[in-house]
């Protein structure tokens, strides 16, 4: 069964714009990235929204919940700033989504902007999705952790434990 990545915006799709001189967002660049891995997993993308994790609302991540609940397979990565993963890792925890393994995962740096963290994160949330056991992670920097131990530490840009 293939991996579902459900996209939700965050660093690894947002891309300068020089006429505004701002970060947005455009299209994802997951296609992109995977190819350029050469990745040869069974997936299947879906773009649940484009947003700055600093603007996900409660709405928003009920969208996410539902959407994983749903979703045939039960192996899910969910692309999402870094900003407030853990607070979206938290929710999904506390929906109680046994029978899937669940990982989210982001970049520091926007992949379009080059020298980014997107491509080795990705590679290793799927490593992580297809041998964590049923759970929600976060995966970042080359580690995993469970939804209820990580936050991100803002002085470093680096995910922990609590």
């Amino acid at each position: 069964m293939a991996i579902k990545i459900f996209i939700t915006g965050g660093s690894f799709d947002k891309e300068y714009d020089e006429i505004e001189e701002k970060l947005l967002f455009k299209d994802t660049h997951i296609p992109e990235i995977l190819k350029r891995a050469r990745c040869t997993v069974e997936l299947d993308t879906r773009t649940l929204m484009m947003v700055d994790s600093l603007d996900m609302t409660f709405a928003d991540r009920a969208v996410i919940i539902e959407n994983c609940k749903n979703s045939k397979e039960d192996k899910i990565i969910i692309t999402h700033g870094t900003s407030t993963m853990a607070e979206t890792a938290k929710a999904l925890g506390q929906a109680k989504l046994e029978d899937k393994t669940i990982v989210l995962t982001g970049a520091m740096i926007p992949y379009k902007l080059g020298k980014s963290d997107a491509i080795f994160n990705i590679g290793n949330a799927l490593g992580f999705v297809q041998t964590l056991p049923p759970g929600v992670y976060v995966a970042m920097n080359g580690k995993y952790f469970s939804w209820y131990n990580v936050k991100k530490n803002e002085k470093i840009g680096l995910f922990e434990e609590l």
